[in-house]
């Protein structure tokens, strides 16, 4: 038992007068699940110096492959929003590692935001998954050439009637794919309280995506947009995350399933199963952030199956409201940036750590 927990606390970084397990021991003698804690960083990545015409970059999808990560996120400006891609090695080049506007692809101008990157292994092929309107996606065989995405094509020929309104028009947002051994899932939101998921069989993606469903309905403020869901790796378990608003800004809530097609049950441990929000994140200097916003987890691996490692400390890297005090912002205006919030204490995810 000693070993075990000395692995553990390798593991998560915690000290033994801080670390037991995820779960605390109550008086009755029941377990009750501890709340996630973390710790953020300062602005990672910043809107580039020139052009001088972007406000914020938002909406990070990350993969980490050939020994340097990958970003790509929304960036909001003058001329609208696009996508923008960076590399670097490590955390600390990130400030300084220089950004390509893909709109200078064959992705091409327009409105373009919300990406999601992965590889997938199929068809050896990487994918851009982004809203244009409509979800639309790209694909390349190196993900390193900004260059060599393709032009933009859609999943839908039409729009889903279980996605419009009563006036028509279509209420979907922030897509977000993720595929089992069988089938790949289509997630979204609505900005209306509703979380939706369609799907496809391996062997058809792209194509084949059937009408969607609604998988979860709450009140607009607490399911709001933004989802991104994970495999646990090691246990027969999916987490999904999805953006809400509060009163101390945009914070995300969590939720486990056995399933993608499955049930969705709350994370244990807080109130409104909190996942990341101003209520959970520390900073060591400046409190820079007004909430935790669109982001995404660091996964282990970077294919279709976007698994996340419970035995290592969990990393968000999120959009952050950086907002000078006593300025006014237009929405499109509003500076965004970039962090990293890293885990600071075991919780629901790392109790399903297998090692």
């Amino acid at each position: 038992m000693r070993t075990l927990i000395s692995v553990l606390l390798l593991a998560f970084g915690a000290s033994a007068a801080t670390y037991t397990n995820a779960f605390a021991i109550t008086a009755s003698g029941s377990t009750q699940a501890q709340p996630f804690e973390w710790r953020s960083s300062q602005p990672l990545i910043n809107p580039p110096a020139v052009p001088k015409d972007i406000f914020g970059v938002k909406d990070p999808s990350i993969v980490y492959h050939g020994n340097r990560y990958h970003v790509f996120m929304t960036t909001a400006g003058k001329n609208g929003w696009g996508i923008a891609y960076t590399s670097f090695a490590n955390w600390e080049e990130a400030p300084n590692a220089p950004q390509f506007m893909l709109d200078k692809s064959p992705i091409g101008p327009g409105y373009r935001a919300a990406p999601q990157v992965f590889y997938f292994a199929p068809q050896k092929r990487w994918y851009l998954i982004y809203q244009g309107g409509d979800p639309l996606y790209s694909t390349t065989s190196n993900i390193a050439d900004p260059m060599s995405w393709t032009a933009p094509k859609p999943f839908y020929a039409t729009i889903p009637a279980s996605v419009k309104d009563a006036n028509g028009n279509a209420v979907w947002l922030d897509f977000w794919n993720i595929c089992d051994d069988k089938k790949c899932h289509l997630f979204f939101t609505g900005d209306n309280g509703s979380f939706y998921r369609a799907e496809t069989t391996i062997e058809r993606f792209p194509q084949g995506f059937g009408e969607p469903v609604v998988a979860m309905k709450e009140k607009l403020d607490d399911m709001f947009e933004a989802s991104n869901t994970y495999k646990i790796t090691g246990a027969n378990q999916y987490l999904t995350l999805i953006e809400a608003m509060g009163p101390k800004g945009r914070y995300f809530r969590g939720w486990t399933a056995d399933r993608l097609d499955g049930a969705w049950q709350p994370i244990p441990g807080a109130a409104m199963n909190l996942f990341a929000g101003a209520e959970n994140v520390k900073f060591n200097n400046r409190i820079w952030s007004e909430g935790v916003s669109h982001g995404e987890m660091i996964r282990d691996s970077v294919d279709q199956t976007l698994s996340i490692d419970p035995c290592q400390p969990l990393k968000f890297l999120y959009q952050g409201l950086d907002k000078e005090k006593g300025k006014t912002y237009e929405y499109i205006e509003l500076p965004y940036r970039l962090g990293l919030i890293t885990a600071t204490s075991p919780n629901a995810i790392s109790a399903m750590c297998k090692k």
